[in-house]
């Protein structure tokens, strides 16, 4: 495709791309870099304007401060969520609207509005995500699912000769059902395998949380799993992508229920990718990243997922199959691919 001028917009947090390698983050904020840098590396025109605190080029992606104010003029303008933003760039080709959180909160008369004014594609991010809009969004809706930056497709690339230690990890934020998994791993899975550990990477850092927007839920539920050290529970601060990579290739199993928020779950699609079986309820979009089964196991109530993480976490036979399968089956979408679906909203 011939190169074109790309711009997103984003409110609400303060990063660019080189934040990736200074501080976690949350899947809307990496996956905005990710898209980005693959599109710049296709030869595109590519700006990114949010609360950044100066402006920098980084591998091919210019980034402005927000308020600086956006262009006149785009190729393709993305609003990152926010649907305030869908009014800038008047004179954008193509214009859309990405998606991250369930379609319901989208559905109020603001969105309506803005998106009468300025009519443009809704980005979501896979079919549970499309099934939570409201009817008259469906039409505009655009499904681009998410994808692995490269660590999470290229590490752990071999069979592993020998099992992992009986750990299991949990990656995701701790107001989605984390007291669910320690009242169901306390209770359940660690009394049959009293040597095993829940290690968590957790925590409201990554999702640059003020006083008051719920980091105090999140830090209650955590400080519960201090308390559950002598049943295996192990926290640890959030880590960047570069050493989480390492921590989740190691770990034997992913325990995760599902939250109905959850519209990708990038943190089970990066175990699945690393080769880890992954334990989850069909819950929100949780079970479109795992194959029952076959790269773990999506498990109907909690006796059956409590059993599920005790077989993983014993049976070396099974396990061995699901990492192998995972390997084989859960790697192959990379950022290349997604900035390939973002080139194809600016056909006619």
């Amino acid at each position: 495709m011939t190169a074109r001028s790309i711009v997103f917009a984003n409110r609400g947090l303060a990063f660019d791309g080189r934040t990736v390698g200074q501080q976690p983050l949350g899947g809307v904020e990496s996956s905005l870099i990710a898209v980005a840098e693959a599109l710049a590396a296709r030869g595109h025109r590519v700006s990114v304007y949010n609360d950044c605190t100066a402006p920098v080029t980084y591998r091919g992606v210019e980034w402005v401060p927000l308020r600086q104010g956006l262009p006149v003029r785009a190729d393709l303008y993305v609003a990152n969520r926010d649907h305030e933003l869908l009014l800038g760039v008047p004179l954008a080709r193509a214009r859309a609207l990405w998606l991250h959180n369930p379609g319901w909160k989208a559905g109020g008369w603001r969105y309506r509005l803005k998106l009468a004014l300025r009519p443009a594609r809704v980005i979501v991010l896979g079919d549970y995500h499309r099934n939570t809009l409201p009817s008259w969004m469906q039409d505009r809706a655009v499904t681009i699912p998410l994808a692995l930056a490269e660590p999470f497709r290229t590490a752990a690339g071999g069979d592993r000769g020998r099992s992992p230690p009986r750990r299991a990890v949990f990656t995701s934020n701790p107001a989605r059902n984390l007291d669910w998994l320690l009242r169901v791993w306390s209770e359940r899975i660690h009394p049959h395998v009293p040597d095993a550990e829940l290690h968590l990477f957790s925590g409201p850092e990554v999702y640059q949380m003020r006083p008051g927007t719920g980091r105090s839920g999140m830090e209650r539920v955590l400080a519960q799993a201090d308390t559950l050290r002598d049943r295996g529970v192990v926290r640890h601060r959030p880590v960047g992508r570069e050493v989480l990579v390492d921590k989740v290739a190691g770990a034997r199993a992913m325990l995760y229920r599902g939250h109905e928020e959850e519209t990708f779950c990038l943190a089970l699609a990066e175990a699945q990718g690393l080769g880890v079986p992954c334990v989850v309820q069909p819950i929100g979009s949780a079970p479109e990243r795992v194959r029952n089964g076959i790269t773990g196991i999506v498990a109907e109530d909690d006796e059956t997922f409590a059993q599920g993480a005790v077989r993983l976490l014993t049976d070396d036979a099974l396990w061995h199959a699901m990492h192998v399968d995972s390997l084989r089956l859960q790697r192959a979408r990379g950022w290349n691919d997604v900035a390939q679906d973002f080139e194809r909203l600016m056909r006619p």
